[in-house]
């Protein structure tokens, strides 16, 4: 298995999208110009401000990182470096003259196992791998000129996916989920096992928790969320385990199916579009709306628990009984490619996310329901597993 092949589906449509976009290619100029001046004097602050982890003084260490070369395909010279923090971090810079640098907190150093730290290793070396520094995201966010909101929330919105690369490129080199899953837990708490006792399930059923909470129609992501360049740590595990399961790590499910799951884990970080003043917003608000009446209508009219849902998204004089049902969902169609055109491919996931709402008002969605919110996914270029795992996932509107 190559490491290509792991990498995050929408880490690289996003980069790719990212790579095009005209402020992301003046910076990536400006930047160039300033490196043909001469070094930018990585290495040389490095030097100045860590010690150099050579293979003599840190064997275990460097036996780690060699065989992460080996199985990312690394082919520059790697310089390991430490420096003193209390602070469990880990950082992986761009490339200068023609080597790669990794550096360590001293304390994560200390407080992590040899394979937690081979996932971090393995980590940081992924984001070299797939070439996330090609993304000047610091530039772009921190300079004198802003990115207007829209391109903001992309750049964001694809640095949790280059996480979620890197985290498979770490695991890939670990081969050991719990120990995976136990640095992760150590990278958000700043606890040790010494401390507390890690329990893999409950950090999990954080997600859970979120997911819960998010089935309330209009109850969207804190707004801290939508400017995080970094997944929750439990979502980050959620998404793992996903990956453990799939065909990439030796598992059954299809690399299709897990990317689908990535994407609805990470949707609970989206903002909500039910309130947001944009012309994206509004698109998939009027595709909820006819959405919501199809697949209420789907089957002997809409009933009163169906009623009920439409209520709680868009209020409770909303429908009435002058609507034209059949002539609104003869919209559907249109208002699909207005929101294929407009939204992303995890915004459009939330539309129909909440037409599974519908779906389950009654307890089980049944094939005609079911067949319209298909309908919808397939123009949306959403893939039907989606609406099976949504389906399974939320049973219950509260």
């Amino acid at each position: 298995m190559q490491a290509a092949d792991i990498r995050c589906a929408n880490d690289l449509a996003l980069y790719q999208k990212l790579s095009q976009h005209r402020d992301v290619t003046r910076v990536n100029e400006q930047i160039a110009r300033h490196e043909a001046e001469g070094p930018t004097g990585i290495r040389r602050n490095l030097l100045a401000t860590s010690v150099r982890l050579t293979p003599g003084m840190a064997p275990d260490i460097a036996r780690m990182a060699d065989e992460c070369i080996e199985k990312l395909g690394v082919k520059l010279p790697l310089e390991l470096y430490v420096y003193s923090s209390p602070q469990f971090n880990a950082a992986c810079f761009k490339p200068e003259d023609e080597r790669l640098y990794v550096m360590f907190s001293s304390s994560l150093l200390e407080g992590f196992n040899s394979q937690e730290l081979k996932f971090v290793m393995g980590h940081e070396l992924g984001h070299h791998v797939y070439d996330h520094h090609a993304i000047p995201i610091g530039y772009l966010l921190r300079g004198q000129q802003r990115p207007d909101p829209q391109l903001a929330l992309e750049l964001f919105a694809w640095s949790r996916y280059a996480e979620i690369s890197a985290d498979r490129a770490g695991a890939h080199c670990a081969k050991d989920m719990n120990a995976v899953a136990s640095a992760l837990f150590k990278l958000s708490s700043g606890l040790t096992s010494k401390v507390v006792e890690f329990s893999l399930d409950d950090f999990v059923a954080q997600v859970d928790d979120m997911q819960t909470g998010d089935r309330e129609p209009g109850q969207g992501a804190p707004q801290s969320d939508w400017f995080s360049t970094h997944p929750f740590s439990p979502l980050r595990v959620k998404a793992l385990k996903l990956f453990e399961q799939s065909e990439l790590y030796g598992g059954a499910e299809s690399k299709a199916d897990l990317e689908v799951g990535v994407q609805a884990v990470l949707s609970l970080m989206e903002p909500s579009y039910l309130e947001a003043k944009t012309d994206t917003a509004e698109a998939m608000r009027r595709l909820l709306f006819a959405g919501l009446i199809a697949v209420a209508d789907a089957q002997s009219g809409i009933s009163p628990e169906e009623l009920e849902v439409f209520s709680k998204f868009f209020g409770k004089y909303a429908f009435s009984d002058k609507l034209d049902i059949e002539k609104i969902k003869l919209t559907i169609e249109h208002r699909v490619k207005e929101v294929k055109e407009k939204a992303s491919q995890t915004q459009a996931m939330q539309v129909l996310h909440d037409m599974c709402l519908m779906a389950n008002a009654d307890g089980k969605a049944d094939s005609s329901e079911r067949q319209v919110l298909e309908q919808v996914a397939n123009g949306l270029d959403v893939p039907t597993a989606f609406i099976c795992q949504t389906l399974d996932a939320n049973c219950e509107l509260d």
